[in-house]
């Protein structure tokens, strides 16, 4: 049975130990759908206070992703990744990757409430635990010297990635993003 989490949380590990940055303050889970291969596009990178001007708590250029300097690392990027992802999709019985129907993607008030293109809201679940458990494991706090959030997102920030980034900082770690969230970047 392939265990992805320990298979991502080992990728995503070796990536961070090199980063040597100062002033790095928040670490990014991007995953959004690869239109060429309908299967995920899985990246990490991170933003730094000297990137975003030591802007606010509660600022937009803090906390939204457009305004990151996109340093990404894939970790889905070579045939061993892709070929444990597609087998952990079969072991789930998570079939029509990529797929998402239209027709159950909005409430009647317009509201998204879909869980993104087939196997998307899986793979953040797992993406969440991976987090955790980097959190758990101390990894962050022995690099960056410091608890940092980890921030689970795709290219828009949806109710699922908001519920994986909630579970991913089990000790509050991502609170302040949540809260600029929420109150849509206030200043």
């Amino acid at each position: 049975m392939i265990d992805l989490t320990n298979f991502l949380y080992d990728r995503i590990k070796a990536k961070m130990e090199n980063w040597t940055e100062e002033g790095i303050f928040a670490l990014s889970f991007l995953i959004y759908k690869d239109e060429a291969s309908d299967l995920p596009y899985f990246a990490i990178s991170y933003n730094t206070e000297e990137h975003c001007q030591h802007a606010s708590p509660m600022s937009k250029k803090r906390w939204d992703y457009n305004y990151w300097p996109h340093n990404e690392e894939e970790i889905l990027i070579d045939k061993e990744a892709t070929n444990t992802l597609i087998k952990w999709y079969q072991e789930n019985n998570i079939t029509d990757i990529g797929y998402e129907d239209i027709e159950s993607m909005y409430d009647d008030e317009g509201n998204y409430i879909g869980k993104g293109p087939n196997g998307f809201y899986e793979l953040f679940q797992v993406a969440s635990e991976v987090a955790k458990k980097l959190h758990k494991e101390q990894v962050i706090k022995n690099i960056f010297k410091k608890e940092l959030p980890i921030i689970i997102h795709g290219l828009e920030f949806t109710w699922y990635a908001e519920e994986a980034t909630k579970n991913g900082n089990p000790n509050g770690e991502a609170k302040v993003f949540l809260d600029a969230y929420k109150n849509h970047f206030p200043e």
